[in-house]
């Protein structure tokens, strides 16, 4: 790396570092600073996780939330810097949020007022619970036609929910690689659904 660069970085890791005094100080317009300088990198690290804009925006601002009731607990290091603190905030909330959503339920207040109206039946109930199994079993026998790399594809991508460079690195393969193999192995998984379906 040249000198120039080098000086860079550390006038750039400085700056940082007078901000983050500043603020830690009280000065609003540092942490409005910090804000601008690292918003779009933890939108960016949480929007690969979401997938949802609007998720993603509302999750930036809890962690520059955090982030300011914290500041005292920042403690410059060789080894870290400012905007992994924040992306170490982000992956906390982000997985604070995930682990929420697996025990909250969330009712529309549409249905909310529509349950008294509509009571539901264990007959329906166990209509549902036999679909559910039936269209489990179809895309099971589905995915036996696939070969193994489409297998493996299809299970990281929509079992697992990873994203496409996350598949990508994992099978050693370009992001059109992988895109292409996605897009094969659904085509297949379609004609054998349509197939089960047309015999049914």
């Amino acid at each position: 790396m040249s000198a120039q660069a080098n000086a860079k970085i550390n006038a750039s890791g400085g700056l940082t570092a007078a901000l983050v005094a500043r603020a830690t100080a009280g000065d609003r317009d540092a942490f409005a600073t910090l804000y601008n300088e690292h918003r779009n990198e933890v939108y960016r690290y949480l929007f690969l996780r979401t997938r949802d804009r609007h998720l993603s925006e509302d999750l930036t601002q809890e962690v520059f939330v955090r982030a300011l009731r914290r500041i005292n607990s920042f403690t410059a290091r060789a080894d870290g810097s400012f905007a992994g603190w924040l992306v170490t905030i982000a992956r906390n909330i982000h997985t604070d949020h995930c682990k929420a959503g697996r025990t909250r339920l969330e009712v529309p207040i549409g249905e909310f007022f529509e349950a008294d109206e509509q009571a539901c039946t264990a007959e329906s109930g166990a209509l549902r619970d036999l679909e559910a199994v039936e269209a489990a079993q179809a895309v099971a026998v589905a995915m036996k036609a696939l070969n193994a790399k489409q297998r493996e594809c299809i299970g990281l991508r929509y079992i697992q929910g990873l994203s496409v460079p996350e598949v990508a690195v994992l099978l050693s393969r370009s992001e059109g690689a992988v895109k292409t193999l996605t897009f094969r192995a659904m085509v297949n998984m379609r004609a054998v659904l349509a197939e089960s379906g047309a015999a049914a």
